[in-house]
């Protein structure tokens, strides 16, 4: 109730603070407010009106300010009102919530009595457990009883102590989920507040009012930050929380399995003592009782039988707990959903917030349309309502949250601790609420009052919120089902963890009955089962490691990701800078726009000025015209017409200046245009830029691409690697159920005899040497896996330098990007010469204008001109004579005006002038411009090919890496497969063990196979890598020989650094010296000078760097340069290449087409002439004509070509050798450089051995140094210990002293007990003195009698006398010795303590300079680490720098390999001309054939014609001549006919010929013609190849100077591409000759695999024919070995059990002589030390009696010394009775001035007592007037100050007489002090009390003397320290001084000194430091 009650009151604090917070803000401002305006009315007011109407604005602010806060205290009546109900309200929760509170406490009760119940249950079964132990092991007879209850106890402890508070624990979660249920409830409804709260605020802010200022709006705001930082803390605090619960269940856990552990351990500790007793107990038993033998075997029996159901059982609890892990998973999975569903909750909070967030918006909206709108309503405090809003809301978070965290905690059921947590959150929980409730009790109280004003607005705006209502409703609806759903599965978690506790408890008591009856096994069983546990253990390790392996190749997946990562960020960077490209590009595309405008506005202006110009040039012509008729008119007058002339001069001079004006123009025009042309070229370079981003674009996929196909890869490895692990342990399960198998059938064998059991055993240790050497082999499998894996390593480094590989490429890509990048500022500082440009011509349109201007002007002189010529005709028409003066005047003015108008001209004849230069300037810039864009298009040509390149280079390279990729995986794919073949396991049958054995040889032979296959295969593998290791060797001996070449350069640089050396090994030697030596301050003088001397070669070192550094840049400028001639020579080798192949393309393609055409033309003259050979028979003499000069056209044609052709080739192949020739004097010209380069590289390498050398000598210096520090440090540790050997001396010294005054204190007490008697004799002489004086008579007798005994007194005190002078002799001599041995003692101690203070100071001088040595020599290993820095950067540049030069000469071969490629290319091209040669010659001369062919047959023909024409003739003559001849002329004709048949078949024949001859000449004749069309075509060609070779040749010469510029930029580019370009051929050949090395050695491994087979078959067939034999042979050995072991044992078990007897027999006898031995040494022990105590009481009995005697004459003197200070004394108080010590009365009566006031009555009560006045009287006086008293007392003390002379004046010390502040009682004290110092006599040391002070006495006697020293000096005010001698306790009242404070403290103080015993000594008052010296003062007067 007080807690509750307690947050109430916090709750309402803070809520009335707020109010005074807000009040005290708004006073705050107001009073601001006012001042300010104060404030600028005195600075502006200066009338007397102006100030009456500010007072009167300041009266009328005043009333409104009055008015709100009237209206500001009745709101916080108000408030106060509603707080008072809300306090009310808050009382009846209280009640509430207690009635809860009790429920859940009876809940909790009976909780706990079911727990309690649970607790005796488990107790119970507890007690039966350890009854049937106990009855167990009585039943089994073997072992003691007490053994096992003590075991079964301490395990029950450890469960009850493992799992104590687990109880608290669970009533911990029930009582939090029940707070969780309720809080859960109290948020929902909170939520459901703060929604209508919200509601009303956005009704309220309807009626807002214009009182609102911005300050408040701010401080919300500043609020609601601080609120959300608190969120955000909270969230991190429960966060934490959260972490700290889970590291609490993660130990609870932890501490669970080690118990686990721990009990595990304890039950095998038990089980091998079980199996230990077992064995003691088997080693007893007779073999001759054989019936003992039987009961043995069954017991064997039922030890098998048992072992089998343990077996049983065993496996059963394997299966629980299989159940119970599945259970768990189970639980786990729940716990990461409950996780899930926390998450979702947070998700939907933070929902809440952001729909919180746009609430507060929409808030601040309607504020600002309210203050808009602005009426006169009354105030509200809605401001403030909604800050408690809000504050509200965010407690719901902040509880929210801690729900989540709640919830988060109950899944980790933890110790007390995290209940301990639980309850806080709980209770910091009920506080919020608390203060929750008080703020909803005013919220409501406040929606009260607000409802009443408000119920007339919040009609409208009602519908809206109830919508959001209902929907906030829902959300909170939702969240509190799914809070109950987590709540739910909580306790159902909790419910399942009891019930696997519970299972767990069971499971323990199965195991520990399980592990009760597993202790009755025998031993062999148990040795067996070890051997197989080992088996495994080893199995399991192996497995271990493989999956380290894997671990390991995890984390380099990892590592590769990380790259890939690495890799995607830089395309990202790529991507980015691609973008900012882009936008350069954009900018340059508006830049552009903006110039393209501009030329617009350009144009209109030019058209305006050619408008202008026509209609300038018309008004010309008019005038033109008017003046040719002024001319006309005045023709009469000749001075006129001479004038005329000189205008019209003008005028033509004006014409041809508005001529120029025209071409200016027309050259704007045309620079506008050429201008439009740039920017459309510049439009279409960006254009190629953005293609090109693109093209960089997607090959950056690509690449991406491939890296994903990579890790793919990758990623299917390793899950084939772990399919592998499956299986690996797959066949490790099955290996463990086969040895089950052997146990089982182990134990079915016990039942058999003792002699097959020891058959069986033996088997089995064979069996077991087998397994070894099966283990042997699998290690060598694993081995070779090793490698394997190692080989698979080497593969992703390779696949990792790819990698690199790429990762270059990519900056490549970034450095080209770059290029582009500064390609663009190019282009936009010609943008920015195009604006300077613009802005030219806008000078020429301002001059144009005035030139326009200046027109104008001469047009109206024109006007004026013709007016006065107008007037002049006028006048002459008017007055003719009278004209001549005015002429004159009109003479004089034109003459003005001519020379006016000729200046006019000449300025403007300057102004086109210059003109004419600006705008042949702007045609020079543009011609530049022009240059440059076409310079700009080819290298960007030029970067796409090297580009386009690139990317079909890089193709290659990923192709062949995909390649590699495939082959590994087929090579692991492989090596799982053998590997699968070699873990197939033996396979045994269970009937006969005999035949097991042999499968299991046959099996382990198979595997032998198959293991040396895999050998095979990794033996080749090693040949590779040995391969591998020889080429890295061989690269390693080319290291060397660079670095030996290094190492003959820089031996001057060496040699300095040598001598730098020597000098400091020098001066460490002189530092060793130094050390060694005494006078260290000459070795600190020389150490500096060595430092000094280290500082200057220090700089040395740092100025040999510095020139190194140097030459590294030398070296590196040089081979930058060769860089360049090499790409010089790759361009040129390039553009020869280029043009080859030109040349070849041409003329394979002329040539082929000749081809074709002539076989064409062949064909269809062969068709033509079958048809034509008719008509041709006709025309064959204009055929002979065409024939003949096709002929001559042909021969003429084709050879011109030929011979044309073969000019080129010549000419191009001379060009060629020449830039060949070139080739190789730069080849030359890079191999001297190179050269260079190697001898600079041998240079610095000799520089670096140098410095490695000095590196060594330093370091070994170093070393020395640290030698001497350690020898320093063990000689400063053997002073230490002589010290040590020092002070235990002096120890024994100080313990002889001690002794010895114990003697003399001994000798003293003797000598005071002989005093008595004598003293008493002498008081009985002087008694008997007195009644002889008077009466002499009758004592006359007795006085004789006593004469006579005085005689013999006298006598006996002669001889004492004697012995005591003796005595004192003796003692002075003791005394002395003592004195000397003291002194000697004080010598020695001075002369230590000396030797101890230079030890020190020499060990803190070494210190010193050991320090700074260490200083030194840090700083030194500092500058060596440096330097070896420096030195590793300078060989990693050298390496740099080896690999170039290593670079460039593979660059010098492939440049000479593209030479040797185009020498064999030009001679191809030769010999194919030689062959086009022979061919064209073979085709004319069978063309020359067939004329010749076609020639002979017309001729034929010919010959018959005529032949049948003369037969004609004679045919024709006969029939007119002779008609009888006619038979004979028939039979001639048929003759004739048939001859006419043959002719015409021949005819027929030759007809077919001249056909085909015809159709040949055809097809010559367009062949000819053909030819004749090429010649045409081949002439224009040439034509034209002449005017583009002059056209070149012009072209050439401007582009030299920039081929010069691109020259340089190209060359840059070219090396990297080089260097790209080799690095990649180089990874192509590794690549490549790696593949074929493991071809080859693959290859080799299948041949000796095979031969290894066919070895391994014989070897099989022969070890099997010998297994047999050693069956048989082993049979025969066992039944042998039987009867031997039976015969030995017998024979063991006889002398066993003598020689047991004789052991029992000798120990007994040792135990006694042992006995004898201790008694013996024990009574002589006692004898030694009564010898001792007899020789030690002789020595000190002859001592006691010397000091005795001494003792006794010193007690006579001190007698009569004592007799005569009682005699001083009486007479000193007789004379002192009635005296008054006037110093004393004196410092007294000053002192009671000196002292206050108020303390003034002490010092008179002081007085009173010291002259005798009693107390009563005293305070009668005192109590009385005080001035009375006063008076009184002065007058009498001046009365009476002349009676106290006798006494001794003791002096005042000058320190305190100063002193007049302190009181008169510490003066009084001090003054006592003082007096009470006596000087006493040299001390008595005595041992009594030397032991008691030596705590406080000895320890620090300088400490004493100082303080008592400052309290007699110092001022009373000061507080004494426990060490005043004064105020000091009893027991140290007498401080000792020690013989170290005699050595060096002098004489000591006065109370230093002891007193000794005889004389009275003034004792010393127990008074404590603290307590006042008034208090000290009143004790010495009572006493």
């Amino acid at each position: 109730m007080a807690s509750w009650l307690g947050g109430l009151g916090s709750g309402l604090g803070q809520s009335l603070g707020q109010v005074g917070g807000s009040l005290s803000s708004l006073t705050g401002q107001i009073s601001s407010f006012t001042k300010d305006i104060l404030l600028e009315g005195t600075e502006e007011v200066g009338d007397a009106p102006t100030e009456l109407r500010v007072s009167n604005s300041r009266l009328r602010e005043i009333e409104s300010i009055y008015a709100t806060q009237k209206l500001e205290n009745d709101r916080l009546k108000k408030v106060c009102s509603d707080l008072e109900e809300k306090h009310e309200a808050a009382e009846l929760q209280i009640k509430h919530l207690s009635i809860e509170y009790r429920n859940q406490l009876q809940q909790r009760e009976v909780e706990i009595s079911h727990l309690k119940a649970r607790q005796n249950a488990l107790q119970e079964q507890l007690k039966k457990l350890q009854t049937a132990a106990q009855s167990t092991q009585l039943g089994a007879g073997i072992l003691p009883p007490t053994t096992t209850s003590a075991s079964f106890v301490s395990v029950v402890k450890h469960h009850s102590s493992g799992f104590q508070g687990d109880d608290m624990d669970f009533g911990d979660v029930i009582w939090s989920q029940q707070e969780i249920n309720r809080l859960s409830n109290e948020v929902s409804r909170l939520e459901s507040e703060v929604e209508h709260w919200m509601q009303i605020a956005q009704s309220s802010r309807v009626q807002g009012t214009n009182n609102t200022d911005q300050s408040e709006i701010c401080k919300l705001q500043n609020i609601v930050k601080e609120l959300k930082q608190n969120l955000s803390q909270e969230i991190d605090e429960h966060q934490h929380e959260l972490s700290v619960l889970q590291d609490a269940h993660r130990q609870k856990l932890a501490e669970i399995s080690r118990r686990h552990r721990e009990e595990l351990s304890e039950y095998e500790e038990r089980i091998e003592e079980l199996e230990n007793q077992l064995q003691q107990g088997g080693a007893g038993i007779d073999i001759s009782d054989r019936s003992k033998i039987g009961e043995r075997q069954t017991e064997k029996i039922e030890d098998t039988q048992n072992m089998k159901e343990l077996e049983d059982k065993v496996k059963q609890l394997n299966q629980k707990l299989s159940s119970l892990e599945n259970e768990n998973k189970i639980l786990l999975n729940e716990r990461e959903r409950v996780k899930v569903e926390n998450s979702q909750i947070t998700q939907e909070y933070e929902k809440l917030k952001s729909e919180f967030i746009k609430l507060q918006n929409c808030v601040s909206e309607q504020e600002m349309l309210l203050k808009e709108q602005g009426g006169n309503l009354p105030p509200t405090s809605s401001e403030e309502e909604v800050l408690r809003l809000q504050q509200a809301l965010l407690d719901a978070e902040k509880e929210i949250m801690k729900l989540n965290a709640l919830n988060q905690t109950d899944s980790f059921t933890g110790a007390g601790e995290d209940g301990l947590k639980v309850k806080k959150d709980t209770q910091a929980l009920k506080e919020e609420n608390c203060k929750l409730r008080k703020e909803k009790e005013e919220l409501q109280k406040k929606l009260a009052s607000l409802q009443h004003k408000d119920e007339d607005i919040t009609s409208t705006c009602i519908e809206d919120q109830n919508l959001e209502l209902n929907r906030l409703r829902q959300d909170l609806a939702r969240k509190e089902h799914e809070l109950k759903e987590s709540i739910t599965e909580r306790d159902r978690v909790a419910a399942e963890l009891d019930e696997l506790d519970k299972q767990n408890q069971e499971t323990m008591q199965h195991l520990i009955a399980l592990k009760e009856q597993l202790s009755k096994q025998h031993t062999k069983a148990d040795t067996t089962i070890a051997q197989l546990k080992l088996d495994i253990d080893f199995e399991r390790k192996k497995v271990s490691e493989v999956e380290a392996e894997k671990v390991e190749l995890s984390k380099e997946l990892e590592a590769q990701k990380l790259k890939v990562s690495q890799c995607t960020f830089a395309l990202n960077d790529l991507n980015v800078s691609n973008q900012q490209l882009q936008h350069n590009i954009n900018d340059l595309q508006e830049q552009l726009n903006k110039s393209q405008e501009c030329n617009l506005n350009n144009k209109k202006e030019i058209a305006e000025l050619n408008h202008n110009l026509k209609q300038k040039e018309e008004e010309l012509s008019v005038s033109q015209d008017k003046l040719a008729k002024i001319i006309n008119q005045e023709s009469n007058s000749t001075y006129q017409d001479l004038s005329l002339k000189e205008r019209e001069a003008e005028i033509a001079k004006l014409n041809k200046d508005i001529s120029e004006n025209k071409q200016l123009n027309q050259n704007l025009e045309k620079s506008v245009y050429d201008l439009k042309m740039e920017n459309g070229k510049l439009l279409a370079v960006c254009e190629e830029l953005n293609q090109q981003l693109q093209e960089a674009v997607a090959e950056k996929s690509k690449v991406s691409l491939g890296k994903d196909t990579i890790l793919e890869a990758l990623k299917m490895e390793k899950g084939q690697l772990e399919t592998e692990l499956s299986q690996t342990k797959k066949q490790l399960l099955e290996q463990a159920k086969k040895y089950e198998k052997t146990i089982e059938e182990l134990s079915n064998a016990r039942n058999m005899n003792t002699t097959t059991l020891q058959l069986e055993h033996e088997r089995l240790v064979k069996c077991n040497q087998e397994r070894d050497f099966e283990i042997a082999e699998l290690k060598r499998n694993i081995e070779q896996i090793e490698a394997d894996h190692e080989e698979t390593k080497e593969m992703l480094t390779t696949s990792l330098g790819g990698q690199k590989q790429l990762t270059e490429l990519i900056k490549e890509k970034e450095v080209f990007i770059e290029k582009f990048k500064s390609r663009a500022l190019e282009l936009q500082q010609e943008l920015e010469q195009y604006v300077k440009d613009s802005k030219k011509h806008e000078i020429l349109r301002q001059n144009l204008e005035e030139k326009d201007k200046s027109l104008a002007a001469v047009k109206e002189e024109n006007n004026h001109l013709k007016e006065e010529i107008e007037r002049l005709k006028d006048q002459q028409g008017r007055s003719p004579p009278v004209a001549e003066p005015k002429t004159l005047d009109i003479i004089t003015e034109l003459e003005t005006e001519i020379t006016q108008l000729h200046v006019i001209k000449n300025n403007l004849e300057e102004e086109i002038k210059l003109h004419k230069r600006t705008t042949e300037d702007q045609n020079q810039k543009t011609v530049q411009l022009q240059k440059s864009l076409q310079e700009h298009k080819r290298e960007i040509d030029e970067s796409k090919f090297q580009y386009e390149q690139m990317n079909i280079t890089h193709e290659k390279v990923f192709l062949e890496k995909d390649e590699e990729i495939k082959s590994l995986q087929k090579a692991i794919e492989q090596i799982k497969i053998q590997l699968h073949s070699e873990r197939q396991v033996i396979q045994t049958d269970s009937s006969d063990l005999f035949q097991e054995t042999k499968v299991q040889t046959l099996n382990g032979e198979n595997g032998n196979e198959k293991h040396d296959l895999s050998k095979s295969e990794t033996e080749r593998l090693v040949k590779g890598i040995k391969e591998r290791e020889r080429e890295i060797k061989l690269l390693n001996e080319r290291n060397v020989s660079l670095t030996q070449q290094i190492d003959h350069l820089s031996k001057d640089q060496v040699g300095k650094l040598t001598q730098i050396i020597q000098e400091k090994d020098l001066e460490i030697q002189a530092l060793h010296a130094s050390v060694s030596s005494s006078s260290y301050r000459q070795d600190v003088l020389y150490l500096q000078q060595q430092l000094q001397a280290y500082v200057m070669e220090r700089e040395q070192v740092l100025a040999v760097l510095s020139e190194k550094t140097r030459e590294n840049s030398q070296l590196k400028t040089e081979y930058h340069k060769i860089m360049d001639m090499v790409a010089a020579k790759e361009a040129a080798l390039m553009k020869l290449q280029e043009e080859n192949q030109k040349l070849s393309n041409r003329f394979e393609s002329s040539s082929q087409d000749m081809f074709k055409e002539t076989i064409q033309n062949l064909s269809r003259i062969i068709r033509e002439k079958d048809i034509e050979i008719d008509a041709l028979s006709q025309k064959c003499q204009t055929l002979l004509t065409v024939l003949q000069s096709s002929n001559i056209g042909t021969d003429s044609g084709s050879g011109g070509v030929n011979s044309n052709q073969f000019e080129e080739l010549l000419q191009e192949r001379d060009k060629l050798k020449q830039q060949v020739k070139k080739m190789e004097e730069w080849k030359q010209q890079v191999m001297t450089t190179v050269q260079n380069m190697q001898h600079e590289s041998a240079h610095l390498q000799e520089e670096l051995h140098k410095l490695q050398a000095q590196i060594l000598v330093d370091s070994d210096s170093n070393s020395k140094l640290q030698i001497d520090f350690n020898g320093l440090i063990q000689s400063y540790e053997q002073n230490e210990k002589k010290m040590k050997s020092f002070s235990q001396e002096l120890a024994q010294v100080q313990h002889s002293i001690g002794q010895l005054h114990n003697t003399k204190d001994l000798l003293l007490e003797k000598l005071d007990m002989v005093t008595p008697p004598v003293l008493m004799a002498s008081s009985v002489s002087q008694a008997s003195d007195i009644p002889s004086g008077t009466s002499p008579e009758i004592v006359s007798d007795e006085s004789k009698l006593l004469q006579l005994e005085l005689e013999q007194l006298k006598k006996m005190l002669q001889e004492k006398d004697g012995t005591i002078r003796t005595l004192k002799e003796n003692n002075q001599r003791l005394s002395d010795s003592v004195a000397a041995s003291l002194e000697l003692e004080r010598k020695g101690q001075k002369e230590t303590d000396s030797e101890m203070r230079q030890i020190k100071e020499k060990c803190d001088v070494f210190q010193k300079s050991l320090r700074e040595k260490d200083l030194f020599i840090k700083s030194k290993s500092d500058q060596l680490l440096s330097v070896s820095e420096n030195l590793s950067n300078k060989e990693n540049e050298n390496e740099l720098l080896k690999q170039a030069v290593t670079n460039l000469k593979e660059r010098n071969l492939v440049l000479e390999m593209d030479i040797c490629k185009l020498k064999e290319e030009n001679e191809k091209i030769v010999t194919r001309c030689r062959e086009k040669e022979t061919e064209f010659r073979a085709l004319q001369e069978t063309n020359m054939q067939f004329s010749m062919m076609l020639r002979e047959r017309e001729f034929e023909s010919n010959s018959m014609k005529e032949k049948a024409l003369a037969f004609e003739k004679l045919l024709k003559e006969k029939e007119q001549g002779k008609m009888g001849e006619l038979n004979h002329l028939l039979n001639e004709v048929k003759s004739m006919q048939e001859k006419a048949v043959s002719f015409q078949q021949e005819r027929d024949q030759v007809m077919l010929a001249l056909k085909q001859k015809q159709m040949e000449n055809s097809s010559l004749q367009n062949e000819v013609q053909h030819l004749r069309d090429k010649e045409q075509r081949l002439n224009q060609e040439l034509e034209r190849l002449r005017n583009h070779l002059l056209e070149m040749e012009d072209s050439y010469t401007q582009e030299a100077l920039a081929a010069e510029d691109r020259e340089t930029k190209l060359r840059k580019k070219v090396m990297v591409l080089e260097e790209k370009l080799v690095s990649s051929s180089t990874a192509v050949e590794n690549a490549s000759h790696q593949a074929s090395l493991q071809v080859e050695s693959l290859q080799e491994q299948l041949n000796l695999v095979s031969r290894q087979r066919d070895e391994t078959v014989l070897q099989l067939t022969l070890s099997q024919d010998q297994v047999k034999q050693y069956a048989l042979s082993l049979a025969n050995l066992q039944m042998v070995l039987e009867q031997f072991q039976q015969e030995e044992k017998a024979m063991y078990s006889a002398e066993l059990e003598k020689h047991q007897k004789q052991t029992a027999e000798w120990k007994k006898k040792a135990e006694k002589l042992e006995r004898m031995v201790e008694s013996l040494q024990e009574s002589l022990e006692e004898a030694n030390a009564a010898l001792d105590a007899a020789s030690r009481l002789t020595e000190q009995l002859d001592l006691k009696e010397e000091q005795i005697e001494d003792l006794r004459k010193q007690g006579e003197i001190k007698q009569e010394m004592l007799e005569d200070a009682q005699n001083k004394l009486m007479n000193l108080i007789n004379s002192t009775e009635g005296k008054v010590d006037k110093v004393l009365m004196r410092n007294l009566f000053i002192g009671h001035f000196h002292t206050p006031k108020n303390k003034r009555h002490e010092v008179l009560r002081l007085m009173g007592s010291i002259l005798g006045i009693k107390k009563e009287e005293l305070d009668q006086l005192l109590s009385e007037d005080q001035k009375g008293v006063t008076r009184w007392v002065t007058g009498w003390l001046g009365g009476g100050g002349a009676g106290s002379k006798s006494v001794p004046s003791t002096p005042i010390r000058p320190a305190n007489q100063s002193i007049f502040n302190s009181s008169f009682s510490e003066l009084f004290v001090k003054f006592l002090e003082t007096e009470s110092r006596p000087n006493l006599p040299p001390p008595k040391l005595s041992v009594h009390d030397m032991k008691p002070l030596g705590a406080t006495g000895i320890g620090n006697p300088s400490s004493t003397r100082s303080s008592s020293l400052t309290e007699t000096a110092g001022s009373g005010t000061s507080r004494r320290p426990d060490a005043n001698p004064f105020l000091a306790p009893r027991s140290a009242a007498v401080p000792l001084i020690t013989p170290t404070s005699l050595g060096t403290g002098g004489s000591g103080h006065l109370l230093m000194k002891p007193i000794s015993d005889a004389l009275p000594t003034f004792t010393p008052l127990p008074v404590l430091p603290d307590a006042s010296a008034g208090a000290v003062l009143k004790d010495l007067l009572k006493q």
